[in-house]
C-alpha cells in the first residue's frame, strides 16, 4: 500500500501530464499500482477493509490456553519472563513462535482484557509555592581532590515552576547536609517559597511504627523549617515521582557536570571548596537559561530570616579511658590527659572539632559511616609502655597514618615477627616526637633500598637528615637608565 503523501504527489503529476508512467515515476510506485489508483479514485486508507483471516498458521496455538491462565492470574508478569519459561518447559508448544508474535499477542491481550495502568496526573506549578530537595550519588563524574578519589554526593535543589536549581557537594545524606543545601539555595535565591519538599529520607523523617512503616518529621528538621519559615511536606514512600522534578533535574545537573568536567580538561580540584565553586559555576550557568521563569519565582518569593540556622551541631561525650570519646557512633581520639573529663564536639557537613572548655584538642574530617578516627599522637606515650597491646588493639588499623607505615610493619614482621610490633610502636613514637614526614621519608628510603626499617636506624637517619637549604631571595631593582635609553631608540 502506498502513502498518503505518494498518493497526492500521482493526482498532481497525473492532472498535470495525463501519463500513468510519467506520474507513477515520479510518486515512486509502479505503473500498475499508480493505474489502479487513477482509475478507482480510492485513497490509499479506503483500498480495501481489513482482513479478517490468517495468511499462516497460528504459532501460538498449541501455546495460547496455557499463557492465557498465567496472564489471568497474573496480568502483571512481563511477556518476556512468560516466553523464557514456556520455551523451558514446553518446547514442543512453542515450536515456531518468535518473542516478537509474542510480545505482539501479549500486549493485544493486555490493551483488551488486562487490568487498567496507573494514572499519572500532571499537576499545575505556581511561582513561589515550593522548592524540591533530594541527593544523587556523583561518584560516577570521576572528581579528585588533590589527586585522591572523592567520594560524595550532591544535595540539589530545584523550584518546579522555573527549574532553577543549586546544588552543594556533600559527603552523606543527611542532616546537616541538608541544613548546608537548603540554606546555600536560599541565600543564593535572595528569598524563600512557601513550602520545602523532601522525599521520606532518615535526614528529614524517623520511623513511628516498624510494622505499618508509618514516619514523622524529625524536631530538629523541623526546627530548621520554622527558623526559615517554610512549610515541611514530603512524598509517599516508593513515590519519586512524586518529587519528579528534582528526580529528573538530578540527571541533567550530572550530565551537564560531566560535560563541563570535559571542557575543564581535567577531573582533579586544589580542594573541595575549589569543586564546590565549579558547581555554584554550571548551576549558574543553567539558571541563565532559565530567566524569565525565574524572574517570575523571585517576584513571588518570600523574605529571608535575618540569619541562617546553625549548619553544625554540638554534642557533649565524655571521654573514656581508651582515650577516645564516642560521638553519634563514632569514636575520636582525644589527648590521653583528657580522659575522664567531658569534651565537646561541633559537628558539620565536614568536620568534627572537639574542644575541651574553649581549647581545641582535636580536628578531624567528617566522613560517611562510623568508621573510628584515632591520632596515634593521642596513645603512643601509653603504647609505647605497652607494645605488646598493639597485636590485638581495637584500633590496630587506624594506627597506620599512611601507607608507607604499613609496609614498614610488614617488612618488620617478614624479619622478626616476634619483635615486629614493638620496633613499629617505637617507629610511631619517633614519627610522634620529630614530625611522621620526616620519619615517613627515612622509612621509605630504606625500603627502597630493600633494607628493614629498624627504629634504631630511622632515628639515627631523622637526626642526621640535613636542613633544607632555602635560597636568599635577592630583591630585584628594576634599572630605569635602560628604560630611558630604549625609549630614545624608539622615538622619531
Amino acid at each position: 500500500m502506498i502513502t498518503e503523501s505518494q498518493y497526492r504527489k500521482l493526482m498532481q503529476e497525473y492532472q498535470k501530464t495525463g501519463r500513468i508512467g510519467q506520474s507513477a515515476l515520479r510518486a515512486s510506485m509502479d505503473r500498475k499500482t499508480a493505474a489502479w489508483y487513477v482509475k478507482e479514485a480510492t485513497r490509499p486508507g479506503e483500498r480495501k477493509e481489513p482482513r479478517g483471516w490468517r495468511t499462516r498458521e497460528d504459532p501460538l496455538a498449541a501455546a495460547w490456553p496455557v499463557v492465557l491462565r498465567w496472564l489471568e492470574a497474573t496480568p502483571e508478569l512481563e511477556a518476556k519472563a512468560l516466553y523464557e519459561h514456556l520455551l523451558e518447559t514446553q518446547p514442543e508448544a512453542m515450536q515456531g513462535a518468535s518473542l516478537r508474535t509474542f510480545y505482539r499477542r501479549v500486549s493485544e491481550w493486555k490493551r483488551q482484557s488486562g487490568p487498567p495502568l496507573e494514572v499519572f496526573f500532571p499537576q499545575a506549578r505556581e511561582p513561589g509555592r515550593c522548592i524540591q530537595i533530594d541527593w544523587t550519588h556523583a561518584g560516577e563524574l570521576g572528581v579528585t581532590i588533590a589527586g585522591e578519589p572523592f567520594a560524595h554526593l550532591l544535595c540539589h535543589a530545584v523550584l518546579p515552576y522555573s527549574n532553577w536549581e543549586w546544588a552543594v557537594p556533600c559527603r552523606s545524606e543527611s542532616l546537616l547536609s541538608l541544613r548546608v543545601g537548603l540554606q546555600a539555595a536560599l541565600w543564593r535565591l535572595g528569598g524563600r517559597p512557601e513550602r520545602v519538599q523532601t522525599d521520606q529520607s532518615s535526614a528529614a523523617t524517623h520511623v513511628l511504627n516498624r510494622n505499618t512503616g508509618q514516619r514523622s518529621f524529625n524536631g530538629r528538621y523541623l526546627e530548621l523549617c520554622e527558623h526559615l519559615g517554610l512549610e515541611p511536606c514530603t512524598i509517599n514512600r516508593a513515590c519519586p515521582n512524586e518529587n519528579g522534578d528534582v528526580e529528573s533535574a538530578n540527571g541533567h545537573l550530572k550530565r551537564r557536570l560531566r560535560a563541563h568536567l570535559n571542557l575543564r580538561g581535567s577531573r582533579d580540584f586544589a580542594d573541595q571548596d575549589g569543586y564546590a565553586a565549579f558547581v555554584a559555576k554550571v548551576c549558574d550557568g543553567a539558571n541563565g537559561l532559565r530567566r524569565q521563569k525565574v524572574a517570575q519565582e523571585v517576584e513571588c518569593l518570600h523574605a529571608l530570616p535575618p540569619a541562617r540556622y546553625p549548619e553544625a551541631e554540638s554534642v557533649v561525650a565524655r571521654v573514656s579511658s581508651y582515650a577516645t570519646a564516642r560521638i553519634r557512633g563514632c569514636a575520636y581520639s582525644v589527648p590521653a590527659r583528657l580522659i575522664g573529663a567531658m569534651v565537646e564536639a561541633e559537628i558539620s557537613e565536614t568536620t568534627v572539632l572537639i574542644r575541651h572548655g574553649r581549647q581545641e584538642v582535636a580536628r578531624y574530617a567528617r566522613e560517611p559511616g562510623v568508621q573510628p578516627r584515632i591520632d596515634y599522637r593521642h596513645v603512643i606515650d601509653s603504647l609505647i609502655r605497652k607494645p605488646g597491646a598493639f597485636a590485638r588493639y581495637l584500633y590496630r588499623e587506624e594506627l597506620f597514618p599512611r601507607p608507607v607505615f604499613r609496609h614498614a610493619w610488614d617488612r618488620l614482621r617478614a624479619d622478626d615477627e616476634q619483635r615486629a610490633d614493638g620496633r613499629y610502636v617505637q617507629l610511631l613514637y619517633l614519627a610522634a616526637r620529630h614530625g611522621e614526614q620526616a620519619v615517613a621519608e627515612a622509612v621509605a628510603h630504606r625500603l627502597r633500598a630493600n633494607r628493614t626499617p629498624l627504629p634504631e636506624a630511622i632515628e639515627q637517619d631523622v637526626r642526621t637528615a640535613p636542613e633544607p637549604v632555602v635560597s636568599a631571595v635577592v630583591p630585584f631593582t628594576p634599572e630605569l637608565r635602560g628604560y630611558d635609553a630604549l625609549l630614545g631608540e624608539v622615538a622619531p
